[in-house]
């Protein structure tokens, strides 16, 4: 980023971001341009939202034949777009009813309100309670951020919504009690992916289910990160077992384009009424049709498999790195969400390699100060992963120098 540019962003921006040393104008697949024609490769992929890459020729035909046709009608209408996305995603799934909004967050925020207004309907105001797990990352609207797990985001933001708790994740000893009674949802996200990649346990998921049927409580996924293809099926609930009764997705779904979307199965589908919810963009013409486009593509088990032998080919090479380098002790998650968690020696210091990596031609992303994340797009060519991690190999060779 020339200066130039650094002043404009520090002159009109509230500092909520700091932005690496890069700024892409252009991309196709896997490579990232800035001005100067400058490449990256992204194993970055738009923090799991551009899953097929940029500039994909079936989705920017799929937006823009939808752009010469309609763009935004509002919700006194239905559009077409909306009906066949919301037909796709609740037949292939085991939800039975929806509703969309534009972005991870909203989608969590719908979910955690249809959860408790039917508890509340349903079995009275004593039932509103929220289980959440610490670590974890909901989104940023103050409801949203009140159930994430983790302080420095609520940080300044009080008084925040009553009636939130929090519990260790994966630690099963202490959510009998916890769970109870007067508990209207729990949510959580089947992989941590915001503070290192932290998959939860099988056991620690079907507990939580069985004190959900026992209690009447929904129990929320949080896909927004890992659904889509992320992890190697449709959503990681699929991997699981058993069923959430609400589930939070976004990021992927139109490959960037904004779009959320919150399912729910009966009996909590009622939990709405007409005129207790909205958004005025929500199933949008523009971002169903792309993200119909979409969907075809992922829901297929030749696209799914693919993902889940990219995620062999990805983890070997970045293992190959690490046992010549030894900057790792832990290479975990599943698909093409990968955490990789730096030695002692080390720690605190991954989003300094965020930004070595940049200078090297890559991008990657933290998971805390402890992490190191790849989200690369599902459909990356194995030759721009190898490109990618030879990159990231000589990345790693300057933060060993200036770790010394």
């Amino acid at each position: 980023m020339n200066k130039q540019h650094l002043d404009q962003y520090h002159k009109y921006f509230l500092p909520i971001y700091e932005p690496v040393d890069f700024i892409p104008v252009e991309g196709h697949g896997s490579h990232l341009y800035d001005e100067h024609k400058n490449n990256i490769i992204d194993f970055a992929g738009g923090v799991a939202a551009t899953a097929l890459g940029q500039t994909n020729k079936i989705l920017i035909d799929a937006l823009t034949t939808q752009a010469n046709k309609l763009w935004h009608v509002g919700n006194i209408f239905t559009n077409i777009p909306q009906l066949e996305l919301a037909q796709k995603l609740i037949e292939n799934t085991c939800f039975d009813k929806l509703c969309f909004s534009n972005s991870g967050t909203e989608a969590v925020e719908s979910a955690l309100k249809l959860a408790r207004r039917y508890a509340i309907k349903t079995f009275g105001e004593h039932k509103h309670e929220i289980v959440a797990f610490e670590k974890a990352y909901h989104g940023r609207t103050l409801f949203a951020v009140s159930t994430g797990g983790q302080a420095k985001y609520w940080d300044g933001f009080a008084p925040l919504p009553a009636g939130i708790k929090h519990a260790p994740f994966n630690q099963i000893d202490g959510l009998d009690g916890l769970i109870n009674k007067n508990t209207a949802a729990v949510i959580l996200e089947p992989i941590q992916a915001e503070c290192g990649v932290i998959l939860a346990k099988i056991e620690f998921i079907k507990k939580i289910r069985e004190l959900c049927d026992k209690y009447n409580v929904a129990l929320i996924f949080d896909e927004v990160q890992t659904g889509i293809g992320r992890t190697g099926t449709l959503f990681a609930y699929m991997q699981y077992g058993i069923e959430p009764d609400i589930i939070a997705v976004a990021k992927a779904l139109a490959n960037g384009f904004p779009i959320g979307v919150t399912l729910a199965k009966d009996p909590y589908t009622s939990g709405f009424t007409f005129g207790s919810h909205g958004a005025t963009f929500g199933g949008n013409p523009l971002s169903c049709a792309v993200a119909n486009k979409m969907f075809d593509i992922v829901n297929n088990n030749d696209f799914l498999n693919g993902v889940n032998k990219r995620h062999s080919f990805f983890v070997a090479k970045l293992q190959e790195i690490n046992k010549k380098l030894n900057v790792y002790c832990d290479i975990r998650g599943k698909g093409l969400l990968i955490g990789a968690e730096l030695h002692d020696k080390y720690k605190g210091n991954a989003y300094n390699l965020v930004n070595i990596a940049i200078k090297h031609g890559v991008s990657v992303l933290n998971a805390s100060p402890n992490v190191t994340r790849f989200l690369p797009a599902l459909n990356i060519p194995l030759d721009d992963i190898s490109q990618g991690m030879a990159r990231f190999s000589n990345a790693l060779d300057e933060f060993i120098s200036a770790n010394i």
